[in-house]
């Protein structure tokens, strides 16, 4: 079986070993959830690496705190995934069943493909 990458997380299938991502999208989706996840200094070598999601889960949900992920997504895509083209981002907090929960919604374009993408991530305390 072919493919272009292992898919995360890592999980055997069958006789081929891991389970493999199959197209570039799954590719390029799984190396955006990777960038958004990562805390800033997690990352050997490259310590500037990663959005933080995370550290934004205890601010408050406020347009500052909007704007803030909104510049940390933009200045992390620019700086290690250019090719991608973010359209928006839905925040979705749900105060009254999950109070220490986000999830956001990310619209975006992989420009050389000319695809359209949605990336999900529920992050909670």
């Amino acid at each position: 079986m072919a493919g272009y990458s292992p898919s995360l997380p890592l999980r055997r299938d069958g006789d081929y070993g891991y389970a493999l991502n199959q197209d570039m999208i799954e590719v390029i989706r799984q190396n955006f959830k990777n960038l958004v996840l990562t805390n800033p200094g997690e990352r050997m070598m490259i310590p500037d690496f990663g959005v933080g999601i995370k550290t934004f889960l205890f601010e408050m949900n406020d347009q500052t705190t909007r704007g803030n992920i909104r510049a940390a997504l933009d200045s992390q895509v620019k700086k290690y995934m250019s090719f991608i083209g973010i359209k928006s981002v839905i925040y979705d907090v749900d105060e009254f069943n999950f109070p220490n929960s986000l999830g956001i919604t990310i619209f975006y374009d992989v420009l050389p493909l000319n695809l359209s993408d949605i990336l999900e991530i529920t992050i909670s305390a």
